[in-house]
């Protein structure tokens, strides 16, 4: 009989005593205590296995859980005498800051500090007569959310000292999801306060701590050392391009064949890997996320299950908001192509706004880009990307689709007005959409209605290609002729015409009007000849359509 599968849980004790579906990576176990690293960085994914993970090491480790042991019984770590003998030896605390996504300072802060407070609320026998010092049991009884910053950034420290001392035995700190707070942070504007808080309580609890056996961090990204860790020069760090714990978190081709198998959904298999494959961690290719192939076997149903698990607020942040070239990358990434990029693996949020580099180490670390192809040697740091799947494709076309508004009715009325040649239909609704989005295309720093609109041309352009995809092949900034245009729309019919659109903002020193910019567009593209690349494919030039497009602040007129 298959199992059950218990969507959404990540308590290992729970999963184990009910028997529910569960594959094997208590080898992880191992490989991390064996590594002989003080404190130790995983960045993986959302949705990974993280959590379950490190709830599986607090029951294997924790004092607290030595009535586990049955737990284990059957699994990889258990073949070994050594791991039966370790199992429930130390005193464990595990904090997960998975849950804190709150709007400003305040009270994120002070759900960290309820956190904390939980764990000494779990810790009160430690208050027993005699056994504290009176300051350290005045300190104890001061931890509450509105503790000050000195008490809630050395509360971890000092239970550490307290349970050592009560135990006789150092103490593991599993901190889950560390970085949380630090995107909400960023996307929500107390970025320099929550840095400088998080960094005062990492460097007391993993540095400055001689009662630390062991610390384990996991998060979605690797933040640099300076905005955090700038105090921690123990910390061994895992990102998805290191080859250390691969198969510990996400599944092994092998162990989804042996899912599918046992659920009765072999058949399912090349659906499968084209929908939910394409994570690797290291060398090891073809990992899949945990949460769609769980979701799968649960419902029987292809969806996007493991896009839709976040509001995905930063990504959309970065990609609507940025420079050019990233949506011009953007652009061949939806088509199925790949970009060449450095990565760097240190995430410096203050550069995200600046800094493609960053923009694609982001997305390479969340899961949201695969590599193709790595550096062959460490001196070339130049990487190969492409979009992770199929499910991530289709999550990019819905969120570039929520870019023009609700009205997605209105916008498929502008894509008919374009291939009826309907310039008037395609003035009015071209500036309604120009007033209600040039703002959300700009970064601050380079308003579109005061410069070249490339990041709404560009941002526009990614809409074209997700509602004409299935009909025309979209280009953009592409050589053709004696220049670049700027869009080209090549039907994948025959028959069809085809387009060429140029994008102008108005010169005040030499055109009168808007018209005469239009005019330029369409001059442009004649003397350019852009439409060289169609007629070599045998296009006649009655069927290709020109159209400029003339921009002065937020507005917008439209000419053939």
């Amino acid at each position: 009989m298959k199992p059950t599968v218990s969507i959404g849980n990540q308590d290992f004790s729970s999963i184990r005593e009910m028997n529910y579906f569960y594959i094997d990576k208590t080898d992880f176990i191992r490989q991390w205590w064996e590594s002989g690293d003080i404190v130790t960085l995983i960045t993986r994914p959302r949705r990974f296995g993280k959590t379950l993970n490190m709830s599986m090491l607090e029951c294997f480790f924790s004092n607290q859980c030595r009535e586990c042991r049955d737990l284990f019984k059957g699994l990889s770590i258990w073949s070994s005498e050594k791991y039966r003998a370790l199992q429930g030896s130390y005193p464990v605390i595990f904090l997960s800051l998975a849950n804190v996504k709150e709007p400003d300072y305040y009270r994120t802060r002070r759900k960290i500090c309820q956190l904390i407070t939980n764990l000494y609320m779990k810790n009160t026998f430690l208050l027993e007569e005699g056994f504290l010092k009176d300051k350290e049991r005045a300190f104890f009884e001061n931890i509450s959310v509105d503790m000050d910053d000195n008490a809630a950034t050395m509360a971890l420290h000092q239970l550490t000292d307290y349970l050592s001392r009560y135990y006789g035995k150092k103490v593991i700190i599993l901190l889950d999801e560390y970085d949380t707070p630090l995107q909400e942070a960023y996307v929500n504007g107390f970025w320099n306060e929550m840095a400088a808080f998080i960094r005062s309580l990492f460097s007391a609890s993993f540095k400055t701590n001689p009662f630390l056996e062991r610390g384990l961090l996991t998060g979605i990204t690797r933040i640099s050392k300076e905005s955090i860790f700038s105090d921690l020069n123990n910390l061994e760090v895992v990102t998805t391009t290191s080859q250390k714990y691969e198969t510990a978190f996400g599944f092994t081709e092998k162990e989804v064949v042996e899912a599918l198998r046992c659920f009765g959904f072999s058949d399912s298999f090349e659906k499968i890997k084209y929908w939910y494959d394409g994570f690797r961690f290291g060398k090891q290719g073809d990992i899949y996320n945990p949460w769609s192939i769980t979701k799968y076997l649960d419902t029987g149903e292809f969806k996007s299950y493991w896009a839709n698990t976040s509001s995905n607020l930063l990504v959309d942040k970065l990609i609507r908001e940025g420079e050019p070239d990233i949506k011009i990358a953007m652009e061949a990434l939806l088509c199925d192509g790949q970009i060449e990029t450095e990565i760097d693996e240190e995430i410096i949020f203050e550069q995200l706004g600046d800094n493609s580099v960053a923009v694609w180490s982001l997305l390479l670390s969340t899961g949201y880009l695969k590599v193709v192809c790595a550096p062959v040697n460490e001196s070339d740091n130049i990487y190969h990307l492409s979009l992770t799947n199929f499910e991530v494709k289709r999550m990019f076309r819905r969120m570039i689709q929520g870019w023009f508004g609700r009205k997605t009715t209105q916008y498929s009325d502008f894509i008919k007005a374009l291939l009826a040649d309907d310039v008037d239909y395609m003035n009015q609704y071209m500036n309604q959409i120009a007033l209600k989005t040039f703002s959300s295309f700009d970064s601050g720093k380079k308003p579109s209605e005061l410069s070249e609109p490339e990041r709404f041309y560009h941002g526009f352009v990614l809409g074209l290609m997700i509602d004409l995809a299935d009909r025309y092949q979209i280009k953009s900034n592409r050589e053709s002729g004696f220049g670049r245009y700027d869009v080209m729309l090549e039907p994948l019919e025959g028959g069809q015409p085809a387009y060429v659109l140029e994008f102008k903002v108005r010169n005040t020193r030499r055109e009168k009007n808007l018209e005469e910019t239009v005019r330029e567009a369409l001059r442009q593209i004649d003397e350019r000849d852009y439409d060289a690349e169609l007629t070599c494919k045998g296009f006649p030039k009655e069927k290709i359509r020109h159209y400029g497009f003339a921009f002065e602040g937020k507005r917008v007129l439209i000419g053939k």
